[in-house]
């Protein structure tokens, strides 16, 4: 893991060809990300919509059932940045936030899924800010090191 990351792994009892749906599906991704209109091929854009700013986003990389990666530019709304005189100038809610989500499957013995999902490139947002900029991410308190999903893919797997 990097400095500038966020990272999680786990191990899914459903096939690859499961987890790439509950991925790439428009109201399977909606289901523990937010609304969206994904569309998984190569240099085709889509976003996630965020009740204060939509997040714009670009297919980079799509192998399906083995590898998902897209870029990631959250832009405050206008009327959303941060109050100068609570907020230092450089605070994240008024920076661009610019990321790279990749999303990494591999086949288990099982025949289930070993899914590491990183979103990584933003060295300067404070990790608190990233935790809740759609991450869908909390900070287990127990060990302020480790980061859980907070809807992890296995609940929307049913329907996929």
């Amino acid at each position: 893991m990097t400095a500038d990351s966020i990272e999680f792994e786990c191990e899914l009892p459903d096939p690859p060809e499961k987890v790439w749906r509950a991925l790439t599906v428009p109201d399977l991704l909606a289901a523990w990300m937010m609304p969206n209109d994904i569309k998984p091929e190569i240099g085709s854009r889509f976003a996630f919509a965020k009740a204060d700013a939509p997040i714009e986003c670009e297919i980079l990389d799509a192998e399906p059932e083995r590898l998902l990666r897209y870029s990631w530019r959250e832009r405050p709304a206008p009327g959303n940045a941060a109050d100068p005189l609570t907020s230092p100038l450089d605070s994240p809610t008024d920076s661009p936030m610019d990321s790279i989500v990749t999303f990494t499957l591999d086949r288990t013995v099982s025949g289930g899924t070993h899914l590491r999902i990183v979103h990584g490139g933003f060295a300067r947002v404070a990790t608190p800010a990233v935790a809740g900029a759609g991450c869908r991410l909390s900070l287990n308190a127990q060990n302020p090191r480790q980061a859980i999903a907070a809807n992890t893919p296995r609940l929307v797997l049913r329907a996929a």
